[in-house]
């Protein structure tokens, strides 16, 4: 699975004028590299499992699938693929919520499902997620490069959180240290799930954070 979840995309994207989709490139924290992206949708779903810690492997546009379906021969590329560090694969088809509906795509999703089952793997079909957890994560991902802290300051942020403490708090434990440097390290643990944090709310200062293992066992 690995040397799948590594594979370059099956098609190219092109640049034009008056492109419908807005398309680029995201540079994954767990793959460490580049993943290509076909819309800002697509793009959310990428950021959405490389903030999942679970989550070892990501790959666009992973394959062709082509096979029969009833009288007609299928062909169809999933937009990702993305798998779990238990070994679990899931394929996932990203489409606007506009599209949950429609009938052409029912029977092409149905077809992927049973496809993709065939080899003991998952299937998501992706709508969209709740605006604010996609507004936190993407803000959570411009600290997502290790380049960002200070490696020392990981140690202290988790201790001073210890118990669930207000960022501001933390940072304020943490002085002399440089005030930027404590909240970058906050928000760099946040998005690796070293600490925790309410993600349905607003995250601000205010925000509550707590070591992931304290949060985890209650």
């Amino acid at each position: 699975m690995e040397d799948l979840a590594e594979c370059l995309p099956v098609r190219e994207f092109r640049w034009y004028k008056g492109r419908r989709h807005y398309s680029g490139w995201y540079w994954s924290s767990t793959v460490n590299r580049l993943v290509i992206y076909e819309s800002r949708l697509e793009l959310a779903r990428i950021m959405l499992a490389d903030f999942d810690a679970a989550v070892v492997g990501i790959a666009a546009q992973p394959f062709l699938l082509v096979g029969a379906d009833g009288d007609r021969i299928r062909r169809h590329v999933p937009d990702l693929l993305v798998v779990s560090g238990d070994g679990g694969v899931t394929v996932a088809d990203v489409k606007p919520a506009s599209k949950r509906d429609d009938p052409d795509m029912r029977a092409l999703m149905a077809w992927t499902r049973e496809t993709v089952a065939s080899r003991g793997w998952a299937f998501e079909e992706w709508y969209g997620a709740p605006p604010r957890l996609l507004a936190n994560v993407a803000f959570l991902a411009g600290y997502r490069r290790p380049m960002v802290i200070e490696e020392a300051l990981i140690p202290r942020v988790l201790g001073a959180a210890f118990g669930g403490r207000a960022i501001v708090d933390v940072e304020r434990s943490l002085r002399p240290a440089h005030p930027a440097m404590a909240r970058h390290a906050v928000l760099h643990l946040l998005w690796r799930g070293a600490l925790h944090a309410d993600l349905a709310v607003p995250l601000d200062g205010t925000s509550v954070v707590r070591p992931h293992a304290e949060a985890v066992g209650g």
